[in-house]
């Protein structure tokens, strides 16, 4: 046991060792830190891309009894299948919806300014505080700015398609990784246990193990299955605005899909942009559009989001809009959309650091 525990040490000084060495490598010459950067990203990219097709290749492996090669195949057929439909389709009309809706943006605004000017003239007396002056200073001044806008995303969307053949390179050495990833998971999965136990006394071991698997879970449940419950409602939200004769139909089932992915704040964030975008058009529309999109969202609040993730996250309603809001104040739209899981894995470690601790004081949670 001696001669292990001293291997053990062993291992433990020579990975000490070799973080020194790149720590004062990375020191010495500061370049070398982007080397290493564009080194990894393509199995940061590997790494991703089989964490968000494993969930579906572990449910082809449950329900048919084909080899793992083959429902790898056709994990990456659907896979591939979405992105070309994205590039062929899909892009070059949510591209086309953005010019036109930047083009329109001045007549819109002209339109606008013509009905505020037609006010009756009792509004206009008894207006004593300036408040339509105020409406139609707003809406220019909004007009204006949604026109900026629209050209900085465009011209934004221009520069990354320009430079995008780096992050294309990138995402295609990195999804061919992850093929060898999901091939061999039980393997790499194994490994890494192995190694974990080596470096780590036991019981510290246990505990990373549990976080790892506690963090995969509540990574694989909310955000694979939001992810899946959101294509299905941008699909629906096509399909239905289409039906009903919706101009910019792709765009703001686009918009509505991505919010989608936000619980609880994100339906609404999706619904205001797609009723302007059609309010610009008819303004009868735009109410159509938002009854619309207030059934589908109900539809998925109480039908399809519970079927697709099973239920609950298990957190409370008041933690997640919380957790929204913190993720959102600090991070953006990332940390709204990586805030639940994190806080799923948070609530974890919680509530078994307190069961442990009651343990430990012999304190009966039963009656507490």
């Amino acid at each position: 046991m001696e001669k292990i525990e001293k291997k053990f040490s062993y291992i433990k000084y020579f990975i000490l060792l070799v973080s020194s060495l790149i720590i004062w490598k990375i020191i010495d010459s500061p370049g070398i830190l982007n080397t290493i950067m564009n080194i990894l990203k393509p199995f940061v990219w590997a790494f991703i891309i089989a964490f968000v097709l494993n969930s579906l290749l572990t449910i082809l492996e449950l329900n048919f009894s084909l080899k793992r090669w083959m429902n790898i195949i056709i994990v990456y057929i659907i896979f591939y299948g979405i992105i070309v439909l994205a590039i062929t389709i899909i892009t070059p009309r949510v591209i086309e919806s953005m010019l036109n809706i930047g083009k329109e943006i001045p007549n819109y605004a002209h339109m606008t300014q013509e009905w505020l000017s037609r006010v009756p003239d009792y509004l206009m007396e008894i207006d004593n505080y300036g408040l339509i002056d105020f409406i139609q200073s707003t809406i220019n001044d909004l007009f204006s700015r949604l026109g900026d806008g629209i050209s900085i995303i465009i011209d934004r969307t221009l520069m990354q398609v320009i430079s995008i053949t780096s992050l294309l390179i990138n995402f295609i050495l990195g999804s061919f990784i992850s093929i060898y990833m999901l091939m061999d998971k039980e393997y790499f999965a194994k490994n890494l246990t192995r190694l974990i136990y080596a470096i780590f006394p036991v019981k510290k071991a246990d505990w990373i193990i549990e976080l790892a698997s506690d963090t995969n879970e509540a990574f694989s449940k909310f955000l694979v299955g939001k992810l899946l419950d959101s294509l299905i409602i941008g699909v629906l939200c096509f399909i239905g605005c289409n039906i009903l004769g919706i101009k910019y139909a792709t765009l703001i089932s686009i918009i509505v899909g991505i919010t989608n992915m936000i619980p609880y704040f994100g339906p609404f964030i999706g619904m205001i942009p797609s009723v302007i975008i059609t309010l610009f058009d008819r303004p009868l529309k735009a109410l159509i559009v938002l009854i619309f999109i207030f059934i589908l969202q109900q539809f998925d609040g109480w039908y399809l989001g519970p079927k697709i993730l099973g239920g609950r996250v298990g957190v409370k309603p008041f933690w997640i809009m919380l957790s929204i809001l913190i993720g959102g104040g600090f991070f953006g739209m990332w940390g709204m959309l990586f805030a639940v899981p994190i806080t799923a894995v948070i609530k974890n470690i919680l509530q078994k650091y307190i069961i442990k601790q009651h343990e430990k004081k012999g304190v009966t949670l039963n009656n507490k």
